[in-house]
C-alpha cells in the first residue's frame, strides 16, 4: 500500500465551529492526521498537479473564493475565523457582492466550516494528495491511501461544508477517467453521507456513486442521502444510497457493503475511489454507528475482494485517540 500525505495540509487550524446550538471546539483538528501518520511508515511525498484538476470539477470562482476568502475577511476588518451567518435557501444564483458575509454564504451550506489563514494551501494540497496517489495507480500499484486533510466529500462544485472546502475524491474521479482508468465508481463509507460528490456526478452517467451511512431523517447532512435519490437524466441509477440507522455495528453494515459492492461490480466499474470515514467506530464523539476496529480490516478485505485499482482517500473520523490504529487496521486489510 502505498502512503501519501503533505505537511502543508495541517496548515488549516481553525479554533472552534457552531455545532448544536453551541461554539465548540473544532472537531476535525490537525491532530487528526498527526495520528494516522504516527501509525503508519513510508510516507511518499505529494506532487503539484496545479489547477486544471481542480477546475475539471470546481466552479472557477468558487476556487477563486476560497484563496482571497481569509484575506478579505481580515481587510474587513475582521479577527478570527471566516464563519458564514446569512445562506440562500432559494433561487441560489450568481451574483456579485461586496462583503465577504455574502460571499461566504453563497458558497456554503452550513456554519460549521470555518476558513483559516491556513485554509486554501490545506485544502489545494489535499487535493494534489489525492492526485499524487492516484497517479500511484496509474503507475501500477493496485491501492494507494491518500491522507486527505481536509476533507472532502461534503463539498460540492460550488460550496463548502461539512468541514470540506475541495472534493478531492471526485476530483481524483474526474482525473482517472480523463486518464482512461475508467469506467470510475465512487465506494463512500464515511458515518456521514458524501451530499457533495453525489451532487457533482448526479446527473453524470459516466461516474457511479454509492454511499452507506446514516440514515439523514436523523443525521447531518439530512438534506441528501435518502434512497430514494439515484440521480437524474443521464446519472439516474448511477447513484446508490443505502442509509443505515443509528447504533448500526459491524454485523449489520455487513449486508450494505455487499449490496454496494455488488452494484459498483454490476456497473463495470475498472477503477474505484473509496470515501473512507473512521467516524463509523464505536468511540467516535460526534457519531453513532458501533463499528470495531476489527470490522475496519474485514471492510477492506472484502473491498479487496472486486479486484479494483483502489484509491483510498481519507474523509472523516474524530475519535483522535484510536483514529490512527483504525486507519492502520482498514489499510492492512487490503492486503489479507
Amino acid at each position: 500500500m502505498k502512503l501519501f500525505f503533505d505537511d502543508r495540509q495541517a496548515a488549516h487550524a481553525p479554533t472552534r465551529e457552531l455545532h448544536n446550538g453551541e461554539f465548540v471546539a473544532y472537531a476535525e483538528n490537525v491532530e487528526r492526521s498527526r495520528s494516522i501518520v504516527a501509525a503508519l511508515r513510508d510516507w511518499q511525498p505529494v506532487r503539484d498537479f496545479g489547477r486544471e484538476p481542480l477546475l475539471a470539477v470546481h466552479d472557477a470562482d468558487y476556487v477563486a473564493f476560497l484563496e482571497r476568502a481569509y484575506d478579505s475577511w481580515l481587510a474587513a476588518g475582521r479577527t478570527g475565523d471566516a464563519i458564514g451567518y446569512s445562506f440562500p435557501v432559494v433561487r441560489r444564483r450568481p451574483l456579485a457582492f461586496d462583503r465577504i458575509d455574502a460571499e461566504i454564504g453563497a458558497y456554503s451550506f452550513d456554519a460549521s466550516t470555518p476558513i483559516a489563514a491556513g485554509t486554501w494551501a490545506s485544502a489545494y494540497w489535499s487535493a494534489q494528495c489525492a492526485l499524487t496517489a492516484l497517479d500511484a495507480l496509474r503507475d501500477g500499484a493496485l491501492h494507494a491511501f491518500a491522507l486527505c486533510r481536509p476533507p472532502g466529500h461534503h463539498a460540492g462544485r460550488d460550496y463548502m461544508g461539512g468541514y470540506c472546502y475541495l472534493n478531492s475524491a471526485a476530483i481524483a474521479a474526474r482525473r482517472a477517467q480523463a486518464l482512461g482508468l475508467g469506467p470510475v465508481a465512487i465506494l463512500d463509507v464515511d458515518y456521514h453521507h458524501g451530499n457533495g460528490t453525489q451532487d457533482i456526478f448526479y446527473d453524470d452517467g459516466d461516474i457511479f456513486f454509492a454511499s452507506i451511512h446514516a440514515d439523514p431523517v436523523t443525521d447531518y447532512p439530512f438534506y441528501w442521502g435518502h434512497a430514494d435519490e439515484r440521480g437524474e437524466s443521464a446519472g439516474e441509477g448511477a447513484t446508490l444510497n443505502l442509509p443505515l440507522p443509528r447504533g448500526t455495528d459491524g454485523a449489520a453494515y455487513r449486508p450494505a457493503l455487499e449490496a454496494a459492492l455488488g452494484a459498483v461490480s454490476d456497473w463495470g466499474a475498472r477503477c474505484l475511489i473509496v470515501s473512507f470515514g473512521a467516524d463509523t467506530f464505536s468511540g467516535d464523539p460526534i457519531s453513532s454507528f458501533k463499528l470495531e476496529r476489527g470490522d475496519y480490516g474485514e471492510m477492506a478485505s472484502t473491498i479487496s475482494g472486486l479486484n479494483l485499482p483502489t484509491l483510498i482517500v481519507m474523509e472523516g473520523g474524530y475519535a483522535v485517540g484510536d483514529l490512527g490504529a483504525n486507519v492502520a487496521a482498514f489499510l492492512a486489510g487490503f492486503d489479507r
